[in-house]
């Protein structure tokens, strides 16, 4: 199984880092164009020049509008996009404010609604097409932690199922991926405390943390960016052509659902 997405063009929200830029390069390998993107130029920068090759990018706050429409100007079209700017924010229901609310409201679910909007009919257009949510097993196992995380996901999903629905005929697939605990760097800033005080390995500590707090993983271990980013490639390409509506696990079977 070869994946090829030459002449393809790829945007990637929230890339400049962890997931993210792990899909980004994956794409790039793949032979896509890729459009990184974050909030700080600097960023972007040194992100587009490890991915290298033909990869651009755009600095824009997709938490807003006015970051929308500054990413929407500068590439009006993509064959792939990838919505995976998100946020989380441990905090117990009762000391979680509005703006709390409406902060993960905006980034993890306003910023793809937007990206459908604005993609989505020219993928139609051009009858081909791939717009991808990266949702999270949290929303369908919320966290006690942080419900406020797992309510967003859980619309992450459901707008994708429905995008998928809207997209009928057209050629154009619409998926969710949920990916389980991932060591990626915000994971890793987390967990740095713990290193610091143990003295172990990130991926000691972390694999600890999932047995502790995901106790019904299977892998028994955080996953990697890339093994999500692999699951990614694989859905934005030709080869996925039959898979749409659909709610994809890198979860490491920490959902205990035959569905």
């Amino acid at each position: 199984m070869k994946i090829d997405l030459a002449n393809k063009l790829a945007i990637v929200t929230g890339s400049t880092e962890g997931i993210g830029f792990a899909i980004a390069k994956g794409l790039a390998d793949a032979g896509a164009t890729v459009v990184v993107n974050g909030r700080t130029q600097s960023k972007v920068d040194a992100a587009v020049a490890r991915i290298g090759g033909t990869a651009r990018g755009v600095a824009a706050d997709l938490a807003s509008a006015e970051g929308h429409s500054l990413l929407v100007s500068a590439e009006p079209r993509a064959d792939i996009v990838v919505s995976n700017l998100g946020i989380f924010q441990p905090a117990d229901f009762f000391d979680t404010d509005d703006a709390t609310w409406d902060r993960h409201w905006q980034v993890n679910v306003m910023a793809g609604v937007r990206l459908a909007r604005s993609y989505l009919p020219t993928m139609a257009a051009n009858r081909w097409g791939r717009f991808l949510l990266l949702a999270s097993e949290s929303a369908f196992n919320i966290p006690v932690e942080m419900i406020h995380y797992g309510v967003s996901k859980t619309a992450d999903v459901a707008l994708a199922r429905g995008l998928a629905k809207r997209m009928a005929g057209t050629g154009v697939t619409v998926n969710s991926v949920l990916p389980g605990p991932t060591l990626s760097e915000g994971v890793e800033a987390m967990l740095e405390t713990e290193r610091q005080k143990s003295g172990k390995d990130i991926e000691e500590i972390a694999a600890a943390f999932v047995q502790e707090h995901r106790s019904t993983s299977i892998i028994r271990r955080a996953a990697s960016v890339e093994e999500v980013a692999n699951m990614v490639v694989y859905l934005a390409s030709p080869l996925a052509s039959a898979t749409t509506g659909a709610a994809l696990r890198v979860d490491g079977g920490v959902i205990d659902t035959l569905m």
